[in-house]
């Protein structure tokens, strides 16, 4: 961010799925990622080795069903603000989830950027 905030990081990288059991029974038993924490059917974090998988559905899934990047940002309203100034699309408003604030953004070739802040 320009004005010398702290630095964003990404935090996950974030897929959608209609099942997050048999999503997370994929990733855990089919290739092996520890499951880092699940909160019921939906939502799911798998340690990729330097990156999250987060896995979402129901209320969790705010990217329209495509995958994204999250990136972990020290202030969501703050970002959005900075992002849509530089013309980015804001696809989801800041919102408080059950873990975060989070907001979605698109970045210049359409794809969603969620962004988030753990309060």
């Amino acid at each position: 961010m320009s004005d010398g905030a702290a630095a964003a990081r990404i935090g996950n990288v974030l897929y959608p799925s209609t099942d997050v059991a048999a999503s997370t029974a994929f990733y855990r038993d089919g290739l092996g990622l520890p499951v880092r924490f699940t909160d019921g059917d939906r939502f799911a974090a798998l340690d990729g080795g330097g990156v999250t998988l987060a896995l979402s559905a129901g209320s969790e899934e705010v990217t329209g069903g495509v995958p994204a990047v999250s990136v972990r940002v020290p202030d969501v309203e703050a970002a959005v603000a900075e992002l849509t100034r530089r013309g980015a699309p804001l696809l989801r408003p800041a919102e408080a989830g059950p873990h975060e604030v989070r907001a979605v953004v698109a970045d210049p070739a359409g794809n969603p950027v969620v962004l988030y802040s753990v309060e």
